[in-house]
């Protein structure tokens, strides 16, 4: 992986948030030259911290992905754009439609239209939800299971998705795109709970307060951690055989939610549990049950998560007592 990348030049979207920053940190250590974009747009992950280590190593430019004049100049030279740029809330969706679509449709629309007329040989990567799906029918989940979204935010995940789908065979732009778990890890954002549901967790109990658990708590998830996402990321849009695919990646493991709550509060040795029902908000769009299938980004890449969810929680939790005052 380090000479892939080695003098690549990279431009990241959403750059300073938890995925994008970590991808800046294995790409500036693999030797390539990192620009990262972001808008700062409140309430999302954008923190200057997450780069501290490796500020002088990387570019930063302030802007929108939804703005055509800034992007048509950013994408120049680059070899490859990874799109995370983003709104993140799928309840937020249902509340403001108009901004999801304009960001996580448009905006990567935009994206597209100036990689086509400015740099039509770099490789776009899209970062896609297990919402996409909606309600699941079966699990391990395939790339071919119905894809069903039930909100605003996983409709215009899917609708982007089929964009990147269709310049690739239009326009020969080589896109790879990402249905993703239920990532987690360090420099997510901790001040809300609309991203990251263990970070949410973590700091409820690491600040002594009680983590409600909606019904009895055995809904199944499969959760990702962020250096395995990220390291999956640079595998598949470097590599050619991935050029056009669409890939589920989670870890293939499921989660029942309590046990997961039940990691968080024995490795914080704080907070407490409450079993509460399901907000109505919340209830219409539960997915069931999600187990990702990771059989085919594995058999084309050889690519595994190599973190399981303990360890991954241990590792978060170890960075937010070191560096809380960055985040809280």
């Amino acid at each position: 992986m380090s000479n892939t990348y080695l003098g690549k030049k990279v431009l990241i979207t959403g750059g300073l948030g938890m995925i994008g920053s970590t991808l800046a940190h294995k790409l500036v250590n693999y030797g390539a030259s990192v620009f990262l974009v972001d808008a700062f747009i409140e309430p999302f992950g954008a923190n200057m911290f997450n780069i501290e280590e490796i500020k002088k190593s990387v570019e930063i430019n302030i802007s929108d992905i939804r703005d055509k004049e800034s992007m048509k100049h950013l994408v120049k030279g680059q070899d490859v754009i990874f799109n995370l740029a983003g709104q993140v809330s799928h309840n937020d969706s249902m509340e403001n439609p108009f901004l999801d679509a304009d960001i996580n449709y448009f905006g990567h629309l935009n994206v597209l239209e100036c990689v086509r007329k400015n740099n039509p040989e770099a490789i776009v990567f899209h970062a896609g939800s297990r919402l996409q799906f909606g309600a699941i029918e079966r699990i391990p989940v395939k790339e071919d299971h119905p894809l069903k979204p039930r909100t605003p935010y996983a409709l215009n995940k899917t609708a982007a998705e089929n964009m990147y789908q269709f310049y690739h065979e239009m326009h020969r732009i080589r896109c790879v795109c990402f249905r993703i778990a239920n990532p987690y890890g360090p420099r997510s954002q901790m001040r809300h709970s609309k991203y990251s549901i263990i970070n949410w967790f973590t700091r409820l109990a690491m600040d002594g307060q009680k983590i409600s658990i909606f019904g009895p708590g055995d809904q199944i998830r499969d959760y990702i951690y962020v250096d395995d996402l990220a390291e999956a990321m640079l595998i598949t849009a470097i590599n050619p055989i991935c050029h056009g695919e669409v890939f589920n990646v989670g870890t293939g493991v499921g989660t029942k939610f309590k046990e997961m709550v039940d990691l968080i509060l024995a490795i914080t040795g704080k907070g407490s549990v409450e079993y509460i029902p399901w907000p109505e908000n919340y209830q219409n769009v539960e997915t069931g049950d999600h187990i990702t299938d990771i059989s085919k980004i594995s058999g084309l890449t050889g690519w595994k998560p190599q973190t399981n969810l303990e360890t991954g929680i241990r590792a978060l939790y170890d960075f937010y007592s070191k560096y809380r005052s960055f985040y809280w």
